[in-house]
């Protein structure tokens, strides 16, 4: 038998290959389908690509590729058997299983168990070899074999990769003693007991001390007190204030030196009266026992309390969290209950399928597509049957329901795809949905060329309106938009007065250390947001040319077109003093209708005069044949071997951005004729006189030392001549467009004659262009079909919510309206909403009403 089989695999061995370090093995979940080894088919593995295929996909593969050896991954879940005394007797598992797979059903682990079954299959023949099989197979085939069931997950790889460490249990989380010294912590009020000071206070779990750390423990300063208190008394381990959750907290370890885990958190605070489970996270460093309307927002945005029906089938699967990754589930669950999405990748699956490249993993429109079709097929959101719900009630394991009904969808290949590169979606971080909207939809603009572009659907024209306060000449301009932002006038609150009398009473508590009273939410009306939306705004450092000179202007943004989609953002978020956004605790009672006819941009008027289409001069620096050189770097490259005037230039051309960025600069140019001569300053032509008649094409040429910087980095000239003029000469936002337009030349040629032309962006709309991470190609053709123009009544149909007080804490939900009634989606469970709090939301989805 061990020869036959030796003859059977003898054609196939040069195809089967043994992981190497680097190699991703996805045998967790199919690159086409959100298929696993506990699925009913089971999941295959290319012993060659290590790519997984769920069964109704592999054939694919093979037609496309050859590849015949694949690996078929089966997991089965059962109960455990019950011995005579009712304890369960755990059953003997497989001695094979397949290490860093995690489990996608819920079920109570201590009741179940699962096995595991491997096998070779060798296609078209279906031909099976069950493994282990260590005697019978070529030395080759058992190693690869081997390799691939003990391989790390994919995403585990990934992960471990990333610049974030996983931070570790403390080793004196176990043993800690903490002394009976009567110490209560109060809700508020905190100062270092050595210093005064109430920023970046640590409270020690041993004895209770409040001290204050330093700036390596979060950048925020300090004068060391906690670390001193450590060195004096060897009690390890701190807590900050101001970062204690239900979900935990940041703990320092002085003995490891580094940020750890505490799993006996909860017990360690409730030692000096803290309850962890009643405690909401404020960055400005107070943290209240939760109070009423604090928890009445996590309440009514989740309807709790409320017997809400589960809901299953298409269009009602739900998203299951990786771990503070809602705020992806929650933006993808409203994109594809819109039919432009659903025709553009799930109308469009099998054609994406059938064209996807060797490796599925890394293409966006193939990963979309199987988002889309798990989200909207029902495969993965199938209702328990009737004898299985009776036979859980008999046993009240309501918890329980069936574990081989999925419970959603876990979107890890998506998510590893679409964060690629990203230093904040990369992360296991919350982040703003808002943000991570723009990313996607510049993502799909990217990888639309071509083909139908799902996103024109939310494109629409800004006309921005700028007026010359002494001229009362204007100039109107028009810039691509995909959100609008409307903001939050708290001082138009209706309650305004409840508000004051809470903010005395709040400070009073604080200066007596006694508990803060019971917050209080401003109740904003929306008609005051679309007006402070429509308001004129000051435009800083503005540059008259009628005047030519600097004057007072104002601006003001309408709608040159209105979207089929509009998305209205409240913009609750802020920046505190240590530069963490904060939310605003407002509500506003957003409309079911919208009408924003009103807002029509109108264009240039009879009885308007435009401002001469003239730019500023070019401020020349005062000695330009003796520039600035940070002489600390050039003596540090100079150190390390490289001629002297080369350090020079290259500290020079950098902008004086340190030795890392010069000596970047350094290795790309080293070959060069010219590396070690002398630096030659660029010589500047005297400017003229401003005149109507000068060429403004003369004013518009990129500074050399602009073009240096970028040409240093790796970007071809050419590339970089484009983005400065397409930036006004802005560096920093030159480099924002290299990375967001990496298309064809002739695209970004056509980008930047628009570019150049537009007045810098505000933060009326949602600075789509000039974020560098959600930065949106504009509409090269405003005229064009690619705007959908028409009326501005729209009806909502969808929104987001936040429960938190920032960006980067809480969770998100969102409710959307489906055959005419609204469902909640909160991470992978999907009900009918009794009361949507339509007033909380964060981000709004308005769908254009016919005109009929």
């Amino acid at each position: 038998m061990a020869a036959d089989l030796g003859e059977l695999l003898v054609p196939y061995m040069p195809t089967i290959r043994v992981p190497r370090t680097g190699d991703r093995v996805f045998k967790d979940e199919c690159a086409f389908s959100f298929d696993s080894p506990e699925s009913e088919g089971g999941l295959y593995v290319c012993m060659n690509t290590f790519l997984g295929f769920g069964r109704e996909h592999v054939e694919r593969h093979y037609r496309k590729t050859g590849q015949s050896v694949y690996m078929h991954l089966k997991r089965t879940i059962k109960e455990k058997a019950t011995g005579a005394a009712g304890g369960a007797v755990p059953r003997r598992r497989n001695g094979k299983v397949f290490l860093d797979f995690e489990l996608s059903c819920d079920f109570n682990c201590d009741n179940y168990e699962y096995e595991d079954e491997a096998k070779l299959v060798i296609f078209p023949d279906h031909f099976e070899i069950p493994l282990p099989n260590i005697e019978e197979l070529p030395a080759l085939v058992t190693i690869a074999c081997d390799a691939v069931l003990n391989a790390s997950s994919a995403y585990r790889k990934q992960e471990s990769d990333s610049w974030e460490e996983e931070i570790q249990v403390s080793k004196h989380a176990r043993s800690l003693r903490q002394q009976d010294n009567g110490v209560r912590i109060l809700p508020s009020g905190w100062k270092c007991a050595k210093c005064e000071m109430r920023e970046n206070l640590w409270l020690n779990l041993t004895d209770g001390s409040v001290l204050c750390g330093k700036w390596f423990f979060d950048g925020s300063g300090g004068n060391g007190h906690a670390l001193e208190h450590y060195r004096e008394t060897n009690f390890p381990l701190a807590v900050k204030l101001g970062t204690i959750t239900p979900d935990g907290a940041d703990i320092y370890s002085f003995d490891e030196e580094e940020a750890v885990l505490d799993p006996h958190i909860a017990e360690h605070l409730a030692h000096f009266g803290i309850d962890m489970l009643q405690m909401q996270k404020r960055e400005n460093g107070h943290v209240d026992n939760e109070v009423q309307p604090r928890m009445s927002e996590w309440e009514l945005i989740q309807e709790s309390g409320l017997k809400l029906k589960v809901v299953y089938g298409s269009g009602y699967t739900g998203i299951r969290s990786l771990g503070n990754s809602c705020y992806l589930g929650t933006t993808m669950q409203v994109l594809f209950s819109i039919p432009e999405f659903q025709r553009a990748y799930v109308g469009n699956l099998q054609r994406i399928f059938d064209y996807s490249p060797l490796d599925p993993t890394q293409d966006f429109s193939t990963q979309m597509a199987k988002l889309g079709h798990g989200l909207l097929s029902g495969l993965y959101s199938k209702p328990p049957m009737k004898s299985e719900l009776i036979e859980q009630v008999m046993k009240e394991e309501h918890k329980v329901l069936d574990l081989n009904q999925p419970r959603g969808i876990s979107p890890r290949m998506f998510k590893a795809l679409v964060s690629k590169g990203h230093p904040e979606f990369s992360s296991n971080r919350q982040q703003d949905a808002q943000e991570f909207f723009l990313h996607i939809i510049n993502l799909v603009e990217r990888n639309s060329v071509g083909s139908e572009n799902p996103s024109d659907v939310f494109r629409f024209l800004v006309e921005e309106r700028v007026q010359c306060c002494q001229s009362r000449k204007v100039r109107y301009t028009h810039r691509v938009d995909y959100l609008m932002q409307l903001p939050t006038p708290v001082e138009a609150a209706t309650n305004r007065e409840e508000l004051i009398a809470y903010e005395a009473k709040r400070r009073e508590a604080e200066e007596n250390l006694r508990t803060p009273p019971e917050p209080v939410r401003a109740k904003v009306p929306f008609t005051a947001c679309l007006q402070a939306f429509t308001e004129p705004e000051n435009v800083p450092d503005f540059w008259s040319s009628a005047l030519q000179a600097k004057s007072a202007g104002v601006k003001t943004s309408r709608f040159t077109s209105f979207p089929e989609y509009l998305v209205v953002q409240i913009k609750k978020f802020t920046f505190g003093v240590d530069w963490v956004p904060k939310k605003l605790d407002v509500s506003v009672d957003m409309p079911d209708f919208l009408d924003l006819s009103r807002l029509r941009a109108t264009g240039l008027q009879a009885t308007e005069e435009e401002l001469p289409d003239l730019t500023p001069p070019i401020v020349l620096p005062e000695d330009t044949r003796a520039p600035e050189i940070d002489e600390s770097a050039v003596m540090q490259l100079a150190e390390m071997g490289f001629p002297l005037e080369a350090c020079r230039k290259a500290v020079y051309y950098t902008g004086n951005m340190g030795a890392e960025m010069a000596f970047n600069w350094i290795i790309a140019h080293m070959e060069e004729p010219d590396f070690a001569e002398p630096l030659a300053v660029p010589s500047y032509s005297e400017p003229g006189p401003s005149s109507p008649s000068h060429d403004p094409s003369t004013d518009s040429q990129p500074p050399e030392e602009s073009v240096a910087i970028l040409t240093s980095m790796g970007f071809s000239r050419a590339q970089t001549l484009r983005a400065l003029k397409a930036t006004n000469n802005n560096l920093e936002r030159a480099l924002d467009w290299i990375f967001t337009h990496p298309d064809s030349e002739e695209e970004s040629e056509a980008v930047s004659d628009i570019m150049a032309d537009t007045e810098p962006n505000d933060n009326t709309f949602s600075n789509a262009n000039m974020n560098s991470d959600s930065t949106l190609s504009p509409d090269l053709d405003p005229t064009g079909p690619r705007i959908k123009d028409g009326p501005g009544r729209y009806e909502l149909f969808a929104f987001i919510s936040h429960m938190g007080t920032s960006t980067m804490s809480g969770h998100y939900i969102c409710h959307i309206k489906k055959e005419g009634r609204w469902v909640i989606y909160n991470d992978h469970k999907v009900c009918l909403s009794e009361k949507p709090p339509k007033d909380l939301g964060y981000i709004y989805f308005y769908h254009r009403l016919s005109s009929s």
